[in-house]
């Protein structure tokens, strides 16, 4: 392999929903550059920030039966047990959600943690607080999936925050999607919630990182109740 493609095989791809946005950070770089290069220099490094968080990488995801994997790139910044939106049709009772807040840095392309039929899409306005409070998930703007699985109905929903302002979906009802597969992205940072059918043992815990399409959350065929973690 060439040098040349060494390096190449370093850079992940970009979605396309970020051609526009990069094309505009370089437009007004370069007009920055025009009116005084240091504004030019600084335009440049917002450019490059736009391109990363618009990267979308391949991502190696395991596909035996009854796995729930990590729908974001993000930090497991909640883990508990609550009432699942109205929308979502998931019952009246608590059940267990993992939540993942995204940072700027991070790669918003989101992936399907099960695989299944799309059996409900559910937007929902809302207000713009910080997506780590718990409130994020009732107050602010959402868009939600219910995913049918042999194992039952998981729910996956997208939250914009502070700085997103927009919730895009790749995906439709009545749709098949599998583990890992693409179906939305929020722009500008933002937190995804995965609600688990009852029963249902997160093998994660909250501070850890997890990755899109990889990070295992959970397993339907396991009931591990004494799973402990340590953080150095």
């Amino acid at each position: 392999m060439s040098i040349a493609n060494s390096i190449r095989a370093q850079i992940p791809p970009i979605h396309p929903e970020g051609y526009p946005f990069i094309g505009g950070f370089a437009l007004i770089s370069l007009v920055l550059f025009w009116l005084w290069s240091p504004l030019g220099w600084i335009g440049t490094l917002l450019t490059i920030w736009c391109a990363l968080f618009f990267r979308d990488p391949v991502r190696v995801t395991p596909v035996r039966e009854g796995i729930v994997v990590a729908p974001a790139d993000g930090r497991i910044s909640m883990i508990t047990r609550v009432l699942p939106p109205a929308e979502l049709g998931l019952g009246d009772r608590p059940l267990p959600r993992i939540s993942i807040f995204m940072s700027v840095f991070n790669c918003h392309v989101n992936r399907s943690p099960v695989a299944g039929r799309i059996d409900r899409i559910a937007y929902r306005p809302g207000k713009f607080i910080n997506a780590e409070l718990d409130k994020a998930s009732e107050d602010n703007e959402r868009n939600s999936l219910v995913i049918s699985t042999s194992n039952g109905r998981v729910g996956v929903t997208q939250i914009a925050g502070l700085v997103a302002r927009r919730i895009v979906s790749f995906v439709r009802e009545g749709q098949t999607i599998g583990t890992g597969e693409r179906f939305g992205l929020i722009r500008f940072g933002s937190r995804l919630d995965v609600y688990l059918p009852e029963g249902t043992s997160p093998l994660v815990s909250e501070g850890q990182t997890a990755i899109a399409g990889e990070t295992i959350l959970a397993d339907f065929r396991l009931s591990d109740q004494g799973r402990t973690y340590r953080g150095d």
